[in-house]
């Protein structure tokens, strides 16, 4: 398994910044339904676009304000057996109205068979399209990072700046090993700034 990293080899950041994060969430809102809750998804749970496209309307709880999430990694027991996880991810209020009003989750819930249907029926390469035009139109480089997986980084980079401890991290993005959700306190530039201002009791200009 290859270790996970924050720059590639040439030094670029393989993560969205605070900036293009919220650059991202505004091109998303003005998305039609489907392609905005899925953007949506990604940017407030830090999930993979596979694990995204198991998400089914039974596994998100708009009272509780969370959503449960499968793990798609790989995970063996004490037996050597492979093991289902999952994950329960708190999101906003608002998204779970947006999600709600665009898929009828609610109403999903009440049938057996709705409520098991995955909410979004994409290939992982179409949430890779969308994702893409979403970031192009938000004006995200033409860079690594310029991906769901950057996306994913972007959110892990986030947390940490905001203070989020980081086994609740680890438990939010489905890491097996702290140590994988570690290398997020190594965020650097305005991230890094951040942190340091907090530290400092001030803030940067």
């Amino acid at each position: 398994m290859s270790e996970m990293r924050l720059h590639d080899t040439t030094g670029r950041r393989l993560y969205l910044n605070g900036e293009e994060r919220a650059a991202f969430l505004a091109a998303a809102r003005r998305q039609p339904a489907r392609d905005r809750t899925l953007c949506e998804v990604l940017h407030w749970t830090g999930c993979r676009p596979s694990e995204a496209l198991e998400i089914t309307p039974a596994r998100v709880d708009l009272s509780g304000g969370t959503i449960a999430i499968r793990s798609l990694k790989k995970r063996k027991d004490a037996s050597g057996q492979q093991k289902v996880v999952f994950r329960s991810v708190p999101v906003p209020a608002e998204f779970l109205d947006t999600l709600n009003t665009a898929h009828g989750i609610r109403e999903a819930q009440k049938s057996r068979r709705k409520a098991v249907a995955p909410i979004w029926d994409l290939s992982r390469v179409r949430v890779w399209q969308i994702v893409k035009r979403v970031m192009i139109e938000a004006g995200v480089p033409d860079a690594p990072h310029r991906s769901p997986k950057g996306l994913r980084h972007g959110f892990g980079v986030h947390a940490t700046v905001q203070g989020v401890p980081l086994h609740m991290l680890q438990r939010w993005l489905g890491h097996a090993q702290l140590s994988t959700t570690a290398i997020y306190a190594d965020a650097v530039g305005k991230e890094e700034q951040d942190i340091a201002a907090r530290m400092w009791g001030t803030t940067w200009t």
